[in-house]
């Protein structure tokens, strides 16, 4: 017996022991910085053994802050929280195996003192930070004008470049969300975050790509990762009243209103903003900001009122926004282009004129709901409405040689009147066409996503549950007139047709999907992940055209329909539609999670089914096509340090063409542009991939990044093209075609010397474009592979030194292109640019600065003469602040010498054009702008009085982010 005892408690203990050395103790809690409050973001997590302090398991900390370390078994261990800028944090742990869930709470770290201290001597910010795989940008590093909005801050960024048309990328990576302290700003809408945000609320700017809500719940890569900009308050203005109001008149009728209050409590924030201007929807910002490259195309006069809310409790994360657009924009355009034949080329020149009005109103909602630690709920519904009013006139003219061969302008001889009287053009004429259109719209639509997430138990075993729905609904109505005189027939050489046309489009649409995935722990920190998804379409379109010139020859637009128009449907101009579409989506990944490297790796496969009913005229059809997809998918990160890794990730995308090019029908809506389908269209077949290495030297400010891209389509659809040299129409047919692919590579670098006051940054970039299309040959009847390459190399160099009271910047780029026509080339050009400027601000000790850009842009190597010019752009900026820096007025002055131009180029592999705008770009303005900061704490209203952009700048306390916290 006594023996059976003794076995009995020798067996228990094994058996304990055994079962104590079992990973089954989750360590969770959150960081946060001490002297903000706010959530230390990709915080360094690490749990050390006692008592030789080994690894036993690691982890980032989340955009909030919160942390949950992988399964460890019970022990005695050191908690150690490491954060650039901040002490190191240890906590001693003794985990027992009675209980499975340590919560170690909030851990507050506290500033770096040392680092704190050498900031304040040399008193200058580093302009680049990196944290992991986030890029932090310092904004007291860069000045802006008084008034600036995030626009002009984001242009001084290295690395970031805006287009004309305000589409932001960052490190060769398009820029898709703005936020505010990790919360979405009006939907994360970048252009109206540029246009709205003041620059003197920000303290902190931190780009990175942000994963879905079903990549960051589950882990399981759904490709829909958006790189963000997100942005933090300075210290003491997230709680209070604060905003902006701006008001502006100037010379050429002027005019721009702004208004941006906020209110910020803990972890609820409001904003209202409004707007007005007609400067052209750049989101006026103040003067001297850098010179303008952008291209002002035509005259804007945009209207904005919108609401955005975001509030966060213990289980519950809540935010949306509302807002309204209108925009009112007058529009001449001037463009000349040329199309590339096998035997000789077609030129085209026209004139339009545009008239667009435009509103629009969004609404966006989402809700996050955590009932308990184990389930996860979210919810995004969205709406909107627009409503469109255009009206637009045109002259075309199409000629068989180039037309500035015998005319200085050919755009002077469009118009019948002109040719009437005598036409210079007339031996190379082919066709002419003056016409004009009223057109108006009204659309609806509204879509909502659902996400349940489940976890099953603590080591990684979830199952989430994504639903997703749209609708829209549109209803446009067109009238034109058009004349077109055909001068190359020969038994008709000077034909006419004539169309008077009311055309009524109504469309609507719908679609579903219903996914399911399931994420299984088979090993350490690995994970197998299953994901289905079913996804239907639906869409039906009824296009009609009514001939009004059989009822009535004298009709013209804005009179009323003829009566019984409705009798007079051109059956051959109208199409009727009908899609449904079938897809499923069955993904399996495996997914690795190391303490150096995380890998991700899967397939995917994709059924669809499309079915069409169409109806042309006496042309019927119910046609079905089903294809089968499938899409390799791979990411790799490695962590050299906290602050340099490596990413590497490849995709494989399908694309297939729409069902309307698949169908054998002729589509001569427009006789000089008519369209035939083609039934043997193959499913096209892109692979991307992209390499990005970033590194960051805090000691030194050193900051390097590079940028490697790559992405080739099989079977692209292009079109062949049969040009009728009789009429200078044109039909297309699309067809496959192999051999379009890209690479780009970037190379980033910023450094401040010794003495801090002075930095450096570089930007490089390569990028090449393999261009391939179809040339129709006239000779053969077939068409023949042409190749267009484009070889890009650019640099831009900046260089700047900074004290308390005066800053001064050289900046420089350049940009060579070498383009090569395979099959025409004496088309063949280098065209190069260059540019040099300096720019300055000067804050006198009355509160007064003075700020002052002057750069000169040229352009050289391009056959159209009239694209090889100078442009010398040169504005300036006098402002006075006062009321303790509650207000300022200030006089800006814009393109000064009244050189910059409109012009817009273009090039493909089976032509180019050149565009000229209409626009004012030299003007004067007198801003007045009042600061509004109400039951903020001491360090906002500090925060106002900096000349540059509040604390940190010359006139504020030193000190960096959040005023007194240099990195």
């Amino acid at each position: 017996m006594k023996k059976v005892i003794i076995g009995t408690v020798l067996l228990l203990t094994t058996t304990l022991s055994v079962f104590s050395q079992t990973k089954n103790i989750t360590v969770a809690g959150r960081v946060i910085e001490d002297d903000t409050k706010e959530p230390a973001v990709q915080a360094t997590v690490q749990l050390l053994s006692l008592p030789d302090s080994a690894f036993a398991a690691g982890i980032a900390t989340t955009q909030q802050g919160y942390f949950t370390l992988p399964k460890v078994q019970a022990g005695k261990y050191v908690l150690k929280v490491s954060y650039i800028g901040f002490q190191p944090t240890m906590l001693p742990l003794q985990l027992s195996a009675q209980t499975p869930n340590k919560n170690v709470g909030t851990l507050s770290l506290k500033t770096d003192a040392v680092m704190l201290a050498e900031a304040v001597v040399t008193a200058e910010a580093p302009q680049v930070q990196v944290v992991e795989d986030t890029l932090v940008y310092n904004s007291t590093a860069y000045r802006t004008p008084e008034g600036a909005m995030l626009e002009e801050l984001v242009k001084k960024l290295p690395g970031a470049e805006i287009d004309d048309d305000g589409n932001v990328k960052i490190n060769g990576k398009d820029l898709k969300k703005i936020m505010v302290d990790g919360k979405e700003f009006f939907g994360g809408d970048v252009k109206t975050g540029l246009k709205n945000l003041p620059v003197e609320m920000i303290d902190k700017l931190k780009t990175y790509d942000k994963q879905s809500d079903l990549a960051r719940i589950t882990g399981i890569d759904d490709g829909e990762e958006e790189t963000v900009l997100d942005l933090t308050v300075k210290k003491g203005m997230n709680r209070g009243w604060f905003g902006n109001a701006d008001a502006a008149v100037g010379t050429e009728d002027r005019y721009a209103a702004r208004l941006n209050v906020n209110h910020f409590v803990d972890k609820t924030q409001v904003t209202l903003i409004g707007s007005t201007n007609n400067v052209n929807n750049q989101g006026f910002s103040g003067g001297g900001g850098g010179p303008r490259w952008r291209r002002n195309n035509g005259l804007n006069a945009p209207k904005e009122l919108g609401i955005s809310f975001a509030t966060e409790k213990k289980k519950i994360e809540l935010g949306g926004s509302a807002q309204y657009n209108y925009n009112d924009a007058d529009i001449a355009n001037v463009n000349s282009s040329e199309r590339f034949l096998q035997n000789g080329n077609s030129y085209s020149n026209s004139n339009s004129l545009n008239r667009n009005k435009n509103s629009t109103f969004r609404a966006d909602f989402r809700l996050e709901w955590k009932p308990d630690s184990m389930t996860n709920i979210i919810f995004r519904p969205n709406f909107s409405y627009g409503k469109t009013d255009n009206a637009s006139s045109s002259l075309t003219g199409t000629f068989n040689a180039d037309p500035f061969s015998l005319v200085a302008n050919p755009n002077d001889y469009l118009d019948f009147d002109a040719i009437s009287t005598g036409d210079p053009l007339k031996d190379i004429r082919v066709n002419a066409t003056n016409s004009g259109t009223l057109s108006d719209s009204k659309s609806v639509s509204t879509d909502a996503t659902l996400q349940i997430n489940r976890k099953l138990n603590d080591k990684g075993r979830n199952i989430t549950f994504r639903g997703r729905f749209g609708y829209g609904d549109n209803d446009n109505n067109q009238y034109t007139e058009s004349m077109t005189r055909y001068y190359q027939i020969p038994t008709n050489p000077d034909s006419t047709l004539i169309r008077n046309q009311y055309i009524t489009t109504p469309t609507n649409d719908y679609n579903y999907s219903a996914q399911i995935t399931y994420s299984e722990p088979i090993a350490r920190a690995t994970f197998l992940q299953f994901s289905y998804q079913f996804q239907y379409k639906y869409s039906e379109s009824d296009k009609t055209t009514y001939d009004l010139y059989k009822i009535n020859p004298e009709w013209g637009l804005g009179e009323p329909l003829p009566v019984g128009y409705q009798n007079h449907a051109v059956d051959s101009l109208g199409k009727y539609a009908e899609y449904r579409y079938y897809n499923h989506d069955a993904s399996v990944s495996l997914r690795f999670i190391r303490e150096k490297y995380q890998l991700s790796a899967g397939m995917s496969f994709q059924p669809q089914s499309s079915k069409l009913s169409y109806k042309k005229g006496d042309y019927m059809i119910d046609t079905t096509r089903s294809v089968f997809n499938f899409a390799p998918n791979i990411d790799f990160r490695y962590r050299f340090s906290k602050v340099s890794q490596l990413r590497f990730n490849y995709r494989g995308r399908t694309g297939q063409p729409s069902m309307e090019n698949l169908l054998p029908i002729v589509d001569n809506s427009n006789p000089l542009n008519i369209r035939v389908g083609n039934p043997g269209l193959k499913p096209s077949f892109t692979h991307s991939m992209r390499l990005f290495y970033n590194t960051y030297n805090a000691e030194l400010q050193r900051g390097i990044m590079t940028h490697a891209s790559f992405s080739a389509t099989q079977n692209s659809i292009s079109n062949s093209t049969e040009y009728n040299e009789e009429t200078g129409g044109r039909t297309t047919t699309p067809k496959n075609i192999n051999g379009n692919w890209s690479a780009f590579g970037m190379f980033g670098f910023n450094t401040a010397l010794k003495n801090k006051k002075y930095t450096i940054n570089s930007f490089s970039n390569i990028n090449y474009q393999n261009n391939v299309a179809y040339l129709y040959n006239q000779e053969n009847k077939a068409d023949d592979k042409n190749t267009t390459t484009g070889l890009t190399l650019s640099e831009r160099l900046n260089g700047s030194y900074r004290n308390d009271w005066f800053e001064f910047g050289l900046n420089g780029s350049i940009s060579y292109t070498s383009e090569r026509n395979k099959l025409r080339p004496d088309n063949n050009q280098e065209p190069y640019t260059f540019s040099y400027g300096a720019n300055t601000q000067l804050m006198a000790p009355w509160n007064m600065t003075f700020t002052t850009n002057i750069a000169n842009q040229s352009r050289r190597g391009y056959t159209d003469a009239s694209m090889n010019r100078n442009e010398l752009i040169w504005n300036a900026q006098l402002s006075q602040t006062f009321l303790k820096g509650a207000a300022t007025v200030s006089f800006e002055v814009y393109d000064i010498l009244k050189q910059q131009s409109n012009i817009s180029r273009s090039l493909t592999a089976d032509g180019r054009s050149v565009s000229e705008y209409n626009g004012i770009n030299s003007y004067c303005m007198v801003h007045f702008i009042y600061r509004l900061n109400i039951f903020g704490g001491k360090s906002a209203r500090e925060g106002n009085r900096g000349g540059f952009g509040g604390p940190g700048g010359p006139g504020g306390r030193p000190g960096g982010f959040g005023g007194g916290r240099r990195f």
